[in-house]
């Protein structure tokens, strides 16, 4: 599902209306609407809520309009608070203010504070606020009365549905301003909007809705402009398929995981373990010769190679040319690694030598926060690198931070100028292509904020990268299954008692949900 900002909202909305025919007071009726189906799908009593409707003076307060013109003709007990002069309502708004004011639909101009606290207590009685003060046409944080309206109504207990974007909320920032409504329920309008699906904006969301007004798909998937999109179920479940019934384990590829080091035999395992959940048809994990027995004891599915190790028990940079001679289809190297000169030269090789598809991770990754530069593709060979934001920022050369604040813009930077994958993990995983494109999950819980999970998460994507043609497509999947694995573990567990193993066990469980199932 495709996400738009502003100005690619604006040229959906123009050759709806210019190309196509339609015409902009039907698509302000249908979002209309498409606000009441939601309220009536998520409050199942409708009927007996005294809703107020609080109106910006634009396109937004015009479909807020609509809304409580189609509340009152159901017979809602609904008010409508007009932020501004009734006279400066404009074009399709005001039409659809005038057929409210002919219902005899009681209408207060609220202009300045005063007259805010005036009737403030209106709201305060209501059992549901409608949301259609602003939409995507804020450029700068609230202030004055409106920054008021939106902190009054966030301090009572009421909930609210806000229509396109909870007021305070910029369409093409996904940061969370001081002030902005705490939506129960976002109503988005055609295609969601930058800050309903990436933290932390997306606090302030609710449960989103994205409701059809009539603009093509088509239109949306053409607007031109940098691309983002939502992984969604429907999109995942496209690129999973059936397994013949002929098929034995050479069809699912030969995952050779690279990882561990004394102390962290956990991390080798785990990552293991994913590969094997997600599919794969053989895994080997390769490790240090001392942290063998305990990785081969934590999975019999596995096979385990043993490298050449430091005196501390780290991988050595003798082990490149063992690795080098193992035949596989995919290599994952990082979790648990290291970063010591064995574990430098070893990446280092398998990124200039191998021609197999190359996940890095963790240490890997680490170990080229001297010399980001070398962290390219060569020869078109496929390279994928799953960062946390610390991780990233040390590439960048830059904070978490930062990172956090542009996940989008720097995930998609990095990937085009170094032709690599790249997946940004955290709250709404990016994923962002050599071409520019990105897309951020929409699975996953603060649960899984926990030691080994990442780790789970290298081997699910390079089983998903054995079995699929396409690297961004398997990253697609493997982030999927990976964020829906942690959900059915939560539900189970809960966010605080969920681990890495409790996702590795969901799995297959995820897969099958995410997977066509016959009737």
């Amino acid at each position: 599902m495709r996400v738009l900002n502003t100005e690619q909202m604006r040229e959906a909305d123009r050759r709806t209306i210019v190309d196509i025919g339609v015409p902009s007071m039907v698509l302000m009726e249908k979002a209309g609407q498409g606000v009441v189906e939601a309220i009536d799908a998520t409050f199942d009593d409708l009927e007996t809520r005294r809703i107020v409707v609080v109106c910006g003076r634009g396109n937004n307060g015009g479909d807020g309009f609509v809304v409580a013109r189609a509340l009152s003709e159901r017979g809602v007990e609904v008010d409508v608070l007009l932020l501004g002069d009734i006279g400066e309502v404009r074009g399709d708004a005001r039409t659809n203010l005038e057929a409210l004011r002919k219902m005899k639909l009681s209408i207060a101009e609220i202009q300045d504070l005063p007259e805010w606290e005036k009737h403030s207590s209106v709201v305060s009685e209501a059992s549901l606020v409608v949301d259609a003060i602003l939409g995507t046409g804020l450029t700068r944080p609230l202030s004055g009365m409106l920054q008021k309206v939106v902190s009054d109504i966030n301090a009572l207990s009421i909930p609210v549905v806000s229509i396109d974007l909870p007021t305070g909320l910029s369409a093409d920032d996904s940061r969370r301003p001081a002030e902005a409504i705490q939506a129960a329920v976002t109503v988005t309008l055609g295609a969601p909007k930058i800050p309903l699906v990436m933290p932390p904006a997306d606090q302030c969301v609710g449960d989103l809705v994205v409701a059809d007004i009539g603009i093509p798909k088509e239109i949306i998937d053409a607007v031109d402009g940098e691309r983002l999109e939502v992984v969604t179920l429907e999109s995942v479940r496209e690129l999973i398929s059936a397994r013949p019934v002929d098929a034995h384990k050479g069809d699912f590829g030969h995952v050779l995981i690279v990882a561990g080091s004394i102390g962290m035999s956990g991390a080798a395992s785990l990552a293991g373990q994913g590969a094997l959940r997600s599919g794969a048809g053989l895994v080997t994990v390769a490790t240090p010769r001392s942290c063998l027995s305990a990785v081969a004891a934590a999975a019999p599915e596995y096979k385990t190679l043993p490298l050449p190790e430091t005196a501390d028990g780290r991988i050595d940079a003798e082990a490149l040319d063992v690795l080098m001679n193992i035949r596989c289809d995919v290599i994952a190297a990082g979790p648990g690694l290291g970063t010591g000169t064995g574990a430098r030269a070893v990446v280092h090789g398998l990124v200039e030598g191998t021609d197999v598809p190359l996940l890095l991770d963790a240490d890997a990754l680490n170990v080229f926060a001297v010399d980001p530069d070398g962290l390219r593709s060569n020869n078109g060979r496929i390279l994928v690198i799953t960062p946390h934001p610390g991780e990233m920022a040390r590439l960048c050369g830059k904070t978490s931070l930062d990172i956090q604040t542009d996940r989008v813009s720097l995930a998609r930077s990095f990937a085009v100028d170094r032709h690599i994958s790249v997946v940004l993990k955290g709250a709404g995983t990016v994923i962002a292509a050599p071409d520019g494109n990105v897309w951020v999950n929409s699975t996953g819980n603060p649960g899984m904020a926990s030691g080994g999970v990442g780790d789970v998460l290298t081997g699910v994507t390079a089983a998903w990268l054995a079995q699929q043609e396409d690297a961004i497509a398997a990253c697609l999947v493997a982030v999927y299954l990976h964020g829906l694995a942690g959900d059915l573990g939560a539900e189970r567990h809960g966010e605080v008692g969920l681990t890495a193993s409790d996702v590795v066990d969901a799995l297959g469980l995820a897969i099958q949900e995410a997977s066509y199932q016959d009737s």
